[in-house]
């Protein structure tokens, strides 16, 4: 069957229509697909593409496989992906305030850590303009606990012992008690562990799931140190790019995928800690020893912290303690 000329043009325009309608983003991420975080994506992309009937379509890379966790705050502020998320812990070399929610024992709770991004956000919104991003959304992890090859009753425990680094802070730490800091990111602890690379890390007990760290160290001491959170950012010229209802699907997007992620954080706590002892690991409770010893080293590291952040650090911490 033979359509008429100008039908047949009409139709050709109509679909190169369509196709040139369609917007497509790229969002890495640094954490396998099963981990609740790179759920939270996933489902906030369908929540998109759903909102906007098609028009804007994202493509979550989970575990690192489009960019390196180190590497995508970078890629999106250059535009090579629209959309990603980071820890902001990984970020303190360039700015202290990204810092924050890794001192340990400042916000030690999910509550707390509520109260610190609260006080954290209008930083980070300004800071994040300056750039050429913008802040979508963000979610703490599970509050962090020690893992290790061996019983640990003090700091001195952890004195030469392999401990894996993933942030300027966990570095820190490791200098703090004496251990021997090697930096492993997320994708890599398995390897890592199964090697001997790394004897013991902090990390919330999702981590340690993801990672089968139940395989190679059979300790977890329940210290909740603190609740690093992953921020979700968007490149600003793409977004100044969409129309005005995908904008708006976008932000309610991710705003409904802030309030899911911080109740999956919660219930993620509770059923990794369960997967960890079926996986035979003990989960126990820090002596009095190694809390003292590690609120020292908490204590060490707000003070630095404050001298290098500066007038906005004193903002950020006057807001979170009033």
């Amino acid at each position: 069957m033979r359509f008429p000329r100008p039908l047949l043009c009409a139709a050709l325009l109509i679909s190169a229509a369509a196709v040139q309608a369609q917007t497509k983003w790229d969002l890495p991420a640094a954490y396998p697909a099963s981990n609740f975080h790179t759920v939270a994506l996933t489902e906030f992309a369908a929540d998109v593409d759903k909102a906007t009937a098609g028009k804007l379509k994202i493509t979550v890379h989970a575990g690192a496989s489009l960019f390196k966790a180190n590497e995508i705050k970078r890629a999106v502020q250059g535009g090579q992906a629209q959309i990603g998320e980071v820890l902001l812990a990984n970020l303190a070399n360039e700015w202290p305030i990204w810092a924050a929610d890794g001192l340990p024992f400042l916000a030690d709770s999910y509550a707390e850590s509520m109260k610190l991004y609260k006080a954290q956000r209008p930083l980070m919104e300004k800071k994040l303009a300056e750039q050429g991003l913008m802040l979508l959304y963000s979610v703490a992890w599970p509050p962090q606990g020690l893992y290790a090859k061996r019983p640990i009753n003090s700091a001195a425990d952890l004195k030469g012992i392999k401990w894996r680094a993933y942030s300027p802070a966990t570095a820190r730490i490791a200098e703090l008690v004496g251990a021997q800091p090697v930096t492993v990111q997320a994708a890599e602890v398995s390897q890592a562990l199964a090697t001997g690379v790394v004897e013991s890390y902090m990390s919330s007990g999702s981590t340690g799931v993801d990672s089968k760290t139940y395989e190679h160290l059979k300790y977890w001491y329940d210290t909740q140190a603190w609740l690093p959170k992953n921020a979700v950012f968007i490149n600003k010229a793409a977004f100044d790019a969409l129309d005005a209802p995908t904008k708006q699907a976008v932000l309610k997007a991710g705003a409904d995928a802030e309030a899911r992620g911080w109740t999956a954080s919660q219930k993620v706590n509770i059923e990794s800690q369960e997967k960890l002892k079926a996986g035979g690991m003990q989960i126990l409770p820090p002596s009095a020893a190694l809390k003292s010893d590690m609120k020292k080293v908490g204590d060490t590291m707000l003070k630095e912290w404050m001298e290098k952040a500066g007038p906005e650090g004193k903002q950020l911490i006057d807001a979170f303690t009033k």
